[in-house]
């Protein structure tokens, strides 16, 4: 049996969440890259993503401002 080709795939993300994300998943005992294979899994498997993308906010404007600034920092 032949083994599967990986790729390699690089992407930009802001360096203190990947701090953050690899705090969290060293405690599950995962990396950044199993985790996002397991997305991509899941991609895969439901044809879509595995979380629903809205266009109308779930926040208030002024809440939804304050969690993107809190998640991504300052424009």
């Amino acid at each position: 049996m032949a083994a599967d080709i990986t790729t390699l795939f690089r992407a930009r993300v802001p360096a203190k969440r990947l701090q953050k994300v690899e705090k969290i998943l060293q405690r599950l005992g995962l990396k950044p890259g199993d985790a996002f294979n397991m997305l991509l899994a899941q991609i895969e498997l439901r044809q879509g993503l595995p979380f629903e993308v809205r266009t109308s906010p779930l926040l208030a404007p002024e809440q939804q401002a304050e969690a993107w600034t809190e998640a991504m920092g300052e424009y």
